[in-house]
This record gives structure tokens, sequence and C-alpha cells, in this order.
């Protein structure tokens, strides 16, 4: 492969990781053209950027980028590799687990999502439960509305004791 290309692929990269810098490393090794196709009909549907690099190339651009965890991916970068691009911060597990499941394959090597670096196989139910930064705000949101939904429905509510001290002081005044 010609220098050139070379560094078109890693610009492309660095270019990728700056856009979606939430990406998961897998092993798809051993599947067949059929499998892998579907693979990628699948990640595609769910928004996921699946793309088989050399670890050379990689490790080039992991180190361009220079995230504080990046270091700790570096040994992971043996045989067979592909990376998935992703906005939802666990789509690709959900993926990963599903067509995993069927299939045996793609494996988790590991990934960096929320600038957290998750190491092996066994990361994978961890990287299944984790909120995106949307669903953790409307969590938020959600915790801060309660007490005040509760309190103005159980002052529109008639049957209430609230219903009734409000009242009663309306009409004092």
């Amino acid at each position: 492969m010609k220098k050139e290309l070379k560094e078109r692929i890693v610009d492309g990269l660095v270019a990728q990781l700056k856009e979606t810098p939430d990406f998961y490393l897998v092993n798809i090794e051993g599947l067949n053209a059929k499998k892998t196709s579907e693979l990628r009909r699948e990640c595609f549907e769910q928004e996921i950027k699946l793309v088989v690099v050399k670890n050379t190339l990689l490790k080039r651009t992991l180190e361009q980028v220079a995230a504080e965890e990046m270091d700790l991916l570096f040994p992971l970068l043996e045989g067979s590799t592909a990376i998935m691009f992703t906005r939802s911060v666990n789509a690709p597990a959900k993926l990963i687990k599903s067509f995993g499941k069927k299939h045996g394959k793609p494996v988790l090597k590991g990934a960096l999502v929320q600038e957290s670096a998750y190491l092996g196989e066994d990361q994978l139910d961890t990287l299944l439960h984790i909120k995106s930064r949307e669903e953790l705000i409307g969590d938020i949101a959600g915790l801060i509305l309660s007490p005040a939904q509760r309190l103005v429905s159980a002052i529109q509510s008639s049957g209430s004791n609230v219903a009734g001290i409000v009242k009663t002081l309306a009409e004092r005044e």
C-alpha cells in the first residue's frame, strides 16, 4: 500500500473520530461474506459505521487523536480488527450481543465510550446499560419535575386534603 493511501486512510479515520468519538473495536474474523454483508446491513440500519482497518493504521490514528484513554486500547490491536463508530453509545453493544448470539461473531475487543475505555469481551454487559447524554438529561429532568408534578396533581385533585387546604386559605383572604 502506498504511503499516500495510508495517509488518506489515517486522515479519514481521524476525521471520523472527531465527528463520532465513541467507538467499539471488534473481531469479525471468521465471518463469511454472507454474514459480513448481513452485519454491515444491520450496522447501516442502526446508524453504526463499520470499518475494517489494519492495526498499524488504526494505531497511528489513535496516536494522532491522543485522547487520555487511547493508550489502553493499543494492546487490543492484534489480529483482525473492525471499528464500529456510533452516536448512540449502546447501539453497537446491542448489535454485538444479538448478532454474536446468532453467529458467534463479532466479539468485543474493547471500546472507548464517553471518554472511558472498556477492555475485553466481559465489558459488553456494562456497555449495554450505558445511557446516552440525552437519556441522562431526560432522567435528570424527570427527577427535577417529579415533585412539582405530584404537587400540581394533588392540588388539582378534588378529593385531596391539599385541595381543601388551598380552598380554605383562598377563602380567608
